[in-house]
């Protein structure tokens, strides 16, 4: 039986030339003339920043427990108040803004008109992903677990424990659910399965670079982009990976204050809106999100 033989030098190029199509610099997502463009100031803690179909932004001021909408002209209004410090916000495909209503323990849907619904109760939250079936996952970092709701709303349940989780996306494709941890410089990811259960935890994203003097990355807000790009909001900036896992790059914070959560919006989602503290900044971007809200 005759043997094929590879030259080296073609082993090399070809393992050179797939590495370099698998690199996703930063180059391929920042624009050389854009930079953060303050949106809005004089907040007292912002967070949750979520995006609905026609592209605008929604954003909680969580200590003063109001919610913010921002058109696609930038223009701020005042959404909701009294959210009994609303934390987590994302909006589902039926048009719904679902929040994590922690002052009250509960998972709501607000209503266009800034009502709202009570979806589950008597739980901690924090951070939290709707998919485009309705499904609802939350992080509640200090019973260090994570909550499932199914579409219909009849089961509620713990899907994870023992790791102190804050944020949780889903990726594009909707098939891996990826929690942050606080004490970790990693991410997690689990496959998620039909009944909403999630299997093979792995120690997929990292390792997040900390800032000297720190032993934590202060990750927190993930999102995500039609590339499978995701991206964490935490104290060294926006950290983002590529859809193996292996780090691309890190985006500057707008301030230097604390960035607790991004997401890409505008009228063709491709703004990268951050909330930064006091204040929410956005920046356009040569990539596109992939909000799950548009998978009717």
């Amino acid at each position: 039986m005759s043997k094929c033989f590879v030259p080296f030098f073609a082993i090399v190029y070809l393992t050179l030339s797939v590495a370099r199509a698998q690199d996703m610099p930063l180059s391929q997502v920042l624009l050389d003339d854009e930079s953060w463009e303050l949106v809005a100031e004089g907040y007292e803690f912002t967070e949750g920043p979520a995006v609905n179909a026609k592209g605008e932004v929604y954003f909680t001021d969580v200590r003063a427990s109001k919610i913010h909408k921002i058109d696609l002209a930038g223009k701020v209004t005042l959404f909701a108040e009294n959210t009994a410090r609303t934390n987590g916000l994302m909006f589902g495909t039926d048009g719904k803004l679902y929040g994590c209503r922690n002052g009250d323990r509960q998972i709501v849907a607000y209503s266009t008109d800034g009502k709202f619904e009570v979806v589950a109760e008597d739980v901690n939250s924090n951070d939290i992903v709707v998919g485009s079936d309705g499904s609802i996952y939350f992080t509640d970092p200090s019973n260090e677990q994570v909550w499932y709701v199914s579409p219909d709303r009849k089961t509620k349940t713990v899907v994870v424990k023992g790791f102190r989780p804050n944020g949780v996306i889903l990726t594009a494709d909707e098939g891996t659910l990826v929690v942050t941890d606080s004490n970790n410089a990693l991410l997690w990811t689990f496959r998620v399965e039909k009944n909403g259960q999630l299997k093979f935890k792995e120690r997929y994203y990292g390792p997040l670079r900390l800032l000297p003097g720190r032993e934590t990355p202060g990750s927190d807000g993930m999102t995500v982009d039609k590339a499978g790009r995701l991206y964490v909001a935490t104290y060294a900036g926006v950290q983002m990976f590529d859809p193996t896992g292996r780090m691309g790059g890190v985006i500057a914070k707008p301030q230097n204050k604390f960035l607790s959560n991004i997401v890409f919006a505008g009228e063709k989602f491709d703004v990268l809106y951050a909330t930064c503290t006091d204040k929410v900044y956005r920046r356009k971007t040569k990539t596109i999100g992939a909000p799950f809200l548009l998978k009717k």
